[in-house]
């Protein structure tokens, strides 16, 4: 099967052959387009990828009316929610990764589905130079009077602005612009008066006390005029809770008014094992807001480090109330192994919000986020086509639509112009990039969304051909396997390159003899700390390349940053390594 570029090639080499009145046999035709399409060195087919996840913690009996959590498992970081009628919305960071900020739907809260991205085109984004863990931070997902708000950071880039739609799953516009606005983690707010403020993290007034001092900044909004207000610019939380107690990294603020009161959720403690979320109140903008004295009202830094199946990292929330009146919290932790490593990345949770003079509870201190609880009492809501998010699922795309599913990610920018979907066949235009490089790649990949998981892949074999293709499982540009197949002195042999604090080694390589056309399947299986790679040549038996390599390379612990790993396909230029 052939590229889009190369039947266009080889349709012309026929015509100029009928052209001229060759009156050769039809085999000899197709000798001669073969000969063209084994002239085509740089182009990768691929012809279906699997991925399926086994996790014990999504293997536990449910109840009738239970939910599972993470409601959105794998790399989903820094959920915000907005309800509009019957239907919830959530966005999540997406980083370095393209489209940006996945757009996600569900009518009951617990089920959900990716519907589309926030950033989807060139004139919206583009972070070509870009680490992976640099970019797209931290959106806020609002609905008001008929349009959605989307608001977020580009590190490096833009700094802060916001786009709309009136469709979520749609189109989205062009960046509004936010030059006054620093910092990071924006959230956009409507007033009951009419008026419009946005409130983010920056640098406090002044120099920073110590390391990790930050304040919460508010602006009013001219929505008629896309405009900051001149000097509304103010700090309403220096430092955190309590400044004497130098408080680190208050960020991720959300402002909502409920029953006369202004409340602002902030995350505290930085995104490690220290994560928390505070709760401020105040009757009035115009006046400061006071911390609630019980905070943290969520964290899991106060229980047992050892707690089998621990669930960490538990911060960044954003609340939603259903039409039933209940108010629920969405928020981003992560599922541990060893006590703090995990390569999922951090993932979307749920829970229920309680009320206490006023103050709202997302769960007691002391107390463990439960994977089972019970479902939202949301009624009448219309059953939809839901896909598997979380628990134990398998996912495959046999690559047969004429777009490429919405779960696949490129890296740095939208463009996709070295990627051809045909007839069943995923074809990468291999590149010179390699996935150490801070370019875009030859290179598409989706969440691994289990601690326990297996990916595999099918890959026609090309002739005289001068690049690599093969199975990634990438956390960074310093941390990643990459499990390749190449010609080789006539033969082909299979690799496994492991790029491990930016130092990168073949652990394995094996040469073996197959033809042109021949098909071969690449088998990742992970399993925490642990992850293997096997091939199968044709119908053969599945081979082993290495097993139990380090897995714990690509946990954030050790690779750093804010992304999680993704499994994915990627073709390389051999000759410009």
């Amino acid at each position: 099967m052939y590229t889009s570029k190369l039947r266009l090639e080889l349709t012309t080499v026929i015509a100029l052959l009928l052209l001229v009145g060759c009156q050769q046999s039809s085999h000899e035709i197709d000798e001669k387009v073969q000969s063209v399409a084994n002239g085509s060195n740089t182009t990768a087919s691929f012809n279906w990828f699997e991925y399926s996840g086994n996790d014990d913690v999504f293997s536990m009996p449910h109840k009738s009316g239970q939910y599972q959590n993470p409601i959105v498992s794998g790399f989903y970081p820094d959920p915000s929610i907005t309800r509009k009628g019957d239907d919830y919305y959530m966005a999540v960071s997406s980083f370095a990764y393209a489209p940006g900020v996945p757009i996600l739907h569900s009518k009951d809260l617990v089920n959900w589905s990716l519907v589309g991205h926030a950033l989807t085109r060139e004139s919206q984004i583009s972070m070509q130079g870009r680490s992976v863990s640099e970019g797209i931070y931290a959106p806020t997902l609002r609905y008001h009077k008929g349009l959605f708000y989307m608001i977020t950071t580009e590190v490096y880039g833009k700094g802060n602005f916001f786009v709309t739609a009136t469709d979520p799953a749609g189109e989205w516009s062009e960046p509004n612009l936010l030059p006054e606005v620093g910092g990071i983690d924006p959230d956009i707010f409507f007033d009951d008066d009419g008026k419009v403020y946005i409130t983010h993290n920056n640098g406090p007034e002044g120099e920073p006390l110590y390391n990790g001092h930050r304040a919460i900044w508010m602006w009013e909004y001219d929505l008629a005029a896309k405009k900051i207000v001149a000097e509304s610019g103010r700090v309403i939380v220096n430092g955190g809770t309590d400044l004497a107690k130098q408080p680190i990294w208050i960020e991720a603020p959300h402002v909502y008014k409920i029953n006369g009161w202004y409340y602002l959720l902030c995350a505290e403690g930085g995104t490690g094992y220290d994560h928390s979320e505070v709760v401020f109140r105040t009757r009035s903008l115009s006046e400061p807001f006071e911390p609630y004295v019980n905070n943290p009202i969520l964290t899991q830094r106060d229980l047992d480090i050892d707690r089998v199946n621990p669930i960490t990292t538990a911060g960044h929330a954003d609340i939603v109330q259903t039409a039933e009146g209940d108010w629920w919290a969405v928020f981003l932790a992560t599922r541990a192994y060893d006590k703090t490593f995990y390569n999922t990345g951090r993932e979307s949770f749920l829970l229920p919000v309680s009320w206490e003079n006023d103050w709202p509870h997302i769960l007691p201190q002391g107390r463990a986020i439960p994977y089972l609880l019970a479902k939202p009492a949301i009624k009448n809501h219309d059953a939809i086509d839901q896909e598997p998010l979380t628990g134990n699922f398998s996912w495959r795309d046999d690559f047969v639509s004429s777009q490429l599913n919405l779960h696949w990610n490129v890296l740095r920018t939208v463009n996709r112009d070295w990627l051809t979907l045909n007839n069943g066949q995923l074809s990468l235009d291999a590149s010179a990039v390699a996935l150490r490089d801070n370019q875009q790649p030859a290179f598409i990949g989706r969440r691994q969304q289990h601690m326990k998981y297996e990916a595999k892949t099918s890959l026609t074999l090309s002739a005289n051909q001068q690049f690599s293709a093969g199975l990634v499982a990438f956390q960074n540009e310093k941390y990643h396997y990459y499990m390749g197949v190449k010609k080789d002195s006539g033969d082909y042999q299979i690799f496994l390159e492991q790029v491990k604090g930016g130092v990168t080694s073949i652990l394995q390589s094996q040469n073996f003899t197959a033809n042109a056309g021949d098909e071969v399947q690449l088998i990742m299986s992970g399993d925490k700390a642990d992850i293997s790679f096997a091939y199968q040549i044709g119908d053969g038996a599945p081979q082993s390349l290495v097993k139990h390599a380090d897995g714990k390379m690509l946990s954030t612990a050790i690779a750093q940053g804010f992304v999680g790993t993704m499994l994915g396909l990627h073709s390389r230029l051999e000759n410009n390594q």
